[in-house]
């Protein structure tokens, strides 16, 4: 009985030797400072979770595609990172009619970009936790789909009619803006069955 225990502990042991593969990275004193440094003030736990950490951004943000010190791409589309006040600025000198228009376009915009890049289809509803993940990592905010509500926290943006018209451009639905203030909620119409004419 000790002896199938203990070759099966050492199975285990050899099965996670196969798997892990050291690696060995020399950082400079510098780098090695800061490390410490984020560590010590507790924003980060340590080392490995903070290589971890990056290397989740890497993927989810597709860093690979930075060809420049500030020239990132994510496929068709250059990412830039903006400043929310820079964003209040235009939002405040474009008329308040206009705003869902402006949404509508860029969520259009998004659209095409998400489509063409991730071949994510943004007006497949079993599609859109992708389209929330992908908003989310872009600092979007944080997007919720409840029965026939959408829900946003943390939005970058805080005129609800601009969302509004982003997410009917993004993914192709009617919406109801239900709150003025964050986390904002909109309501999906339901699309009414046409009615049958008589032929004529």
């Amino acid at each position: 009985m000790q002896k199938e225990k203990e070759k099966k502990l050492e199975e285990i042991i050899n099965k996670n030797r196969k798997n892990t593969k050291r690696t060995t990275i020399i950082l400079e004193k510098e780098e090695r400072e800061f490390i410490d440094s984020l560590i010590r003030e507790g924003k980060e736990p340590g080392i490995k979770p903070l290589i971890s950490k990056m290397l989740d951004v890497y993927r989810s943000m597709m860093v690979y595609d930075w060809r420049f010190p500030g020239e990132y791409y994510c496929g068709i589309s250059r990412i830039a990172f903006v400043n929310v006040e820079l964003i209040n600025i235009l939002i405040q000198n474009i008329p308040r009619e206009k705003w869902r228009e402006i949404g509508r376009k860029m969520g259009e915009a998004a659209k095409v970009s998400m489509e063409a890049t991730l071949n994510i289809e943004t007006a497949n509803r079993e599609k859109w936790q992708e389209v929330f993940k992908r908003l989310r990592v872009q600092g979007f905010g944080d997007f919720y789909l409840k029965d026939k509500y959408i829900l946003i926290k943390t939005p970058f943006i805080s005129k609800p009619q601009i969302w509004a018209g982003f997410l009917e451009g993004l993914l192709t639905v009617e919406l109801n803006v239900k709150t003025n203030n964050p986390p904002f909620v909109f309501e999906i119409k339901e699309e009414q069955p046409q009615k049958l004419g008589k032929p004529s």
